[in-house]
């Protein structure tokens, strides 16, 4: 049995270090779950990613045993917000963060297999989080995205960048959420060698002819 690994065949999945590079992301399904506070210290954050882990985990077992298609689990993902942009760039008073935390399932993962997963893992209990746990399609289209080597909190300057250099001279603005991609394990990888997909949505600024 063939392991599919989505990361390999969607080229949203890849992006450049040390420049920002404009990318069209297809619509997708990701397991979500919404919530706000300080990542580091929120027990609600904790929870929160446990189960997105426990379901995304259950799902792929029975994807091979019940569909005969293996996949490796897609990593951890966050859209994040803030009143406050700045809290993400020169503040970073990770307190006021608003979040939602998310990972890609297969095309091929439909609603009864979510809701089955789901329950599986709630009936094995310790999953105080199991019950917000939603599965959603996320629309990005047109983004901006860069590749982040090194500590979360090092990323403010290179958003810094993205957000008030590139974003603006190319024509763009941003809208939608912040969305960052965890392809690196913060408990085993250290601070340094962390790898992050930083991504923003934009759209096109609509010039005015000041000649009407």
């Amino acid at each position: 049995m063939t392991k599919v690994d989505l990361k390999k065949s969607i080229p949203a999945y890849t992006a450049p270090r040390g420049s920002i590079e404009i990318v069209d992301v297809p619509p997708m399904r990701y397991l979500m779950i919404d919530g706000h506070g300080d990542p580091n210290t929120s027990e609600e954050y904790g929870d929160a990613v446990a189960a997105v882990f426990g379901v995304a985990y259950t799902l792929k077992f029975r994807s091979k045993a019940e569909l005969g298609r293996d996949y490796v689990v897609m990593p951890l993902e966050g859209l994040w917000w803030s009143d406050d942009m700045a809290t993400f760039t020169t503040d970073r008073d990770k307190s006021r963060w608003s979040w939602t935390m998310m990972s890609l399932v297969p095309e091929w993962i439909d609603t009864d297999h979510f809701e089955r997963a789901r329950q599986a893992v709630a009936a094995k209990g310790g999953s105080p989080a199991i019950d917000r746990l939603r599965m959603e399609e996320l629309a990005e289209g047109r983004c901006v995205q860069t590749l982040h080597i090194g500590s979360y909190d090092d990323e403010a300057s290179v958003l810094d960048d993205m957000h008030h250099r590139f974003i603006p001279g190319a024509g763009l603005r941003m809208r939608g959420l912040h969305h960052e991609i965890y392809l690196t394990d913060p408990r085993r990888t250290a601070p340094e060698r962390l790898r992050t997909i930083l991504r923003q949505p934009v759209e096109r600024v609509e010039r005015v002819d000041p000649a009407g």
